[in-house]
């Protein structure tokens, strides 16, 4: 199938705007799957797996990778990795890793403190407070998030980074980052990954968002965090055998679709102008990569109504929070699909807000 019979599926059917994890495998990566060297990688390795890690590593300046079955493992594998029991975890409070992921903390007795921050960036003094507070939990990790999902797909800046890698040195922590959406961020910035990766120990990206492979993430780090890691993952079940029919997919990913991405970035933009156009009320951010984030009127219906509604409208989705809508563009979205969700948007919106 080629890219225009895919955007052209995807544009007959429901405009799909709830993540870009609906992308589905191109067909580059289903030949690779195909074609895939494999091994038991519980036991003397699967090749493939081997090659993406290598790759991993390479692509983000880290010594060695770990392939891991989602990203929400692989941080989790990183907190237990550069932490002890009883330490404590810092991290932006609306970050993915606070808002969704601090359950699994308990596997460990860890305890993780929200930040508060702008944009998804930490309000450094309040770092600065948690990392040298006396008489509480040590602060043994600091975790960051780029692009930031909660916070309109927005990219923390460079400077901003090192400034929370330089605290966190200076108080003999670890940096982890969440970098699920890393390649989306380096794409908006105009930077190499490994210019982001650098101001971290480990580092988590993932495969399966707008790089269009169906599963897997990939943890790097210097080669002892990574071998600790590997132990961990097996304690968490996260050991697969012939998993390179998967990983060689992500090969592809790496290989062809960093660069795609922003056409993402492009269409989301296009999308965000338009919906602003509608009406005042309907409030959407500028974004700076993939993810819109529009903000609902007190007097209109709360989220998960404008959801049904979009939905019966051929809109998909997502509701985050009470008042707020999350969009997301994607490989399958092309300029005629935002297009036509503009159309429908146009239609809807006013009857939603109760002016039609």
């Amino acid at each position: 199938m080629t890219p225009s019979q895919e955007t052209s599926r995807s544009e007959a059917a429901a405009v799909d705007l709830r993540s870009d994890t609906v992308t589905l495998p191109t067909p580059a990566m289903y030949e690779r799957m195909r074609t895939a060297a494999l091994g038991d990688d519980g036991l003397d390795g699967d090749p493939t797996v081997r090659q993406l890690e290598d790759e991993a590593a390479r692509m983000l300046g880290k010594e060695a990778g770990l392939f891991v079955p989602t990203a929400t493992m692989g941080n989790l594998i990183a907190v237990l990795s550069h932490t002890s029991r009883q330490g404590q975890v810092a991290m932006e409070a609306s970050s993915h890793m606070y808002m969704s992921e601090r359950a699994g903390s308990t596997f460990g007795g860890i305890a993780y403190v929200g930040i508060p921050g702008v944009a998804g960036a930490m309000d450094l003094g309040a770092l600065e407070e948690a990392l040298q507070r006396p008489g509480t939990l040590r602060t043994e990790l600091v975790c960051m998030e780029t692009s930031h999902a909660n916070a309109g797909g927005a990219v923390l800046p460079l400077d901003h980074m090192q400034a929370v890698w330089s605290a966190a040195q200076a108080a003999g922590a670890h940096v982890h980052l969440d970098g699920a959406r890393l390649f989306n961020a380096a794409v908006a910035l105009g930077v190499p990954p490994d210019a982001i990766a650098r101001y971290t120990d480990s580092t988590v990206i993932c495969l399966s968002k707008g790089l269009s492979a169906p599963a897997g993430s990939v943890i790097v780090g210097s080669t002892a965090t990574i071998q600790g890691a590997k132990k961990l993952r097996k304690m968490l079940g996260g050991t697969q055998r012939q998993i390179g029919v998967v990983a060689a997919a992500g090969l592809v990913a790496l290989q062809t679709q960093v660069a795609r991405l922003a056409q993402d970035h492009a269409q989301a933009r296009r999308l965000s102008d338009g919906l602003r156009r509608i009406d005042p009320q309907f409030r959407v951010n500028i974004p700076a990569t993939n993810i819109l984030i529009a903000e609902l009127p007190d007097t209109a219906p709360d989220s998960s109504a404008w959801v049904r509604a979009l939905a019966q409208g051929g809109l998909l989705v997502r509701p985050n929070g009470a008042r707020r809508l999350r969009m997301v563009t994607h490989r399958h979205l092309g300029a005629q699909a935002i297009d036509l969700a503009l159309e429908r948007f146009q239609r809807l919106v006013p009857v939603l807000l109760g002016k039609a």
